[in-house]
């Protein structure tokens, strides 16, 4: 019988490195693809998805585990979709999260299609998440079995298309499991620390990065409270943050806070920690994992960031892609251009961006 073709995207790291290694166990026709990703010049060496120690690391992995490897040129498609997307989230006052960006177009259209191309039928990654399907034979998502890795949050963007050539190898094991796994295949990576922040910020702090490649968007301009008064200067909406306290420069007898940004006016708004909640929002382009709009509203546990913990809400779904989305107590730090991602147990149905 002829064994069923995967392409795993790697990156140098354990998860899918052990990716890898797991469908080669299982009997797999496993390919190893890495993209090169477009770094700011100067900075190659240091863009953590692709930097040259990373390369040689998934190739060294590829070689233990007698898999061919190939490398992609994704930087220019990643400058266009994923960079600009960054900078143009930043210019409209939301805080953007390009990692979703980056599943969608990047992973799992650029590459995926690069797999399907070799004549692959699945594409897999070292992401924490689980794909089961239903009686209907319809795959559905859910969290990881470690809860303190899921990745089902960054995900929200698959359809039913990406997913039938979907596999997560990892999201069935806790993370101490996969490096001991990594180990018993002899990896080289078995004890490569994971990778926090954006890739392309290269471990530096967004603000040097929007300094160098948008500085029209760090102009000056008021700071008001939410009935329109001038209390005094931000110095770019960009290098502030939805709750942020610190670093506001204000003299105030009571403690103030980022509440929004208004970016048409150039102001950003601050309150008191009472004025900070919301307990409604409403989100675009909403993305359902099953393909169908659910046709009436439903109870479920909405996560506002990647690192937030999801809190219980009604989600209405609504023409155009929208979903609007009520609390049951008010929710901080709800940030425009985040997502609000929906879950109702372990299974994730999907999310859109905060708006």
């Amino acid at each position: 019988m002829e064994k069923k073709k995967v392409v795993v995207a790697m990156s140098g790291g354990v998860d899918s490195s052990v990716a890898a290694a797991l469908l080669k166990e299982q009997g797999y026709d496993v390919t190893g693809m890495m993209m090169r990703l477009w770094s700011e010049p100067g900075k190659e060496e240091s863009n953590r998805c692709c930097t040259p120690d990373s390369m040689a690391q998934a190739r060294r992995v590829a070689g233990i585990l007698d898999i061919p490897f190939y490398v992609v040129d994704a930087k220019d498609v990643f400058r266009e979709t994923v960079v600009q997307y960054f900078l143009d989230g930043y210019a409209n006052g939301e805080t953007p999260n390009p990692c979703l960006l980056c599943n969608r177009q990047i992973r799992w259209t650029f590459l995926l299609n690069h797999a399907l191309a070799l004549g692959a039928e699945f594409m897999a990654t070292g992401h924490y998440v689980r794909i089961k399907k239903d009686e209907s034979g319809m795959n559905e998502l859910f969290r990881a079995v470690d809860h303190s890795k899921d990745q089902s949050y960054v995900l929200h963007v698959l359809g039913q298309e990406k997913l039938k050539h979907a596999l997560f190898p990892v999201g069935d094991y806790p993370k101490p499991e996969i490096r001991a796994i990594a180990e018993r295949f002899g990896l080289p990576t078995a004890s490569r620390k994971d990778s926090q922040d954006l890739c392309f910020l290269a471990g530096e702090d967004y603000r040097n990065f929007l300094q160098r490649n948008a500085p029209e968007m760090l102009k000056p301009g008021s700071i008001e409270t939410p009935d329109g008064r001038v209390i005094g200067e931000h110095n770019g909406l960009a290098n502030y943050t939805i709750g942020q306290r610190k670093g506001l420069g204000l003299a105030s007898p009571v403690p103030l806070y980022v509440i929004t940004k208004n970016a048409e006016d150039n102001a950003l708004i601050v309150g008191t920690h009472e004025q900070m909640g919301t307990t409604e929002l409403t989100a675009r382009d909403v993305n359902w994992v099953s393909g169908e709009t659910p046709s009436e509203p439903f109870r479920a546990e909405v996560k506002i960031r990647y690192t937030a913990k999801e809190v219980p809400a009604w989600v209405m779904p609504m023409e155009g892609n929208q979903a609007r989305v009520t609390f049951d107590a008010p929710v901080r730090d709800a940030t425009k251009g985040q997502a609000a991602v929906f879950f109702i147990g372990e299974k994730m149905l999907g999310g859109g961006i905060i708006q």
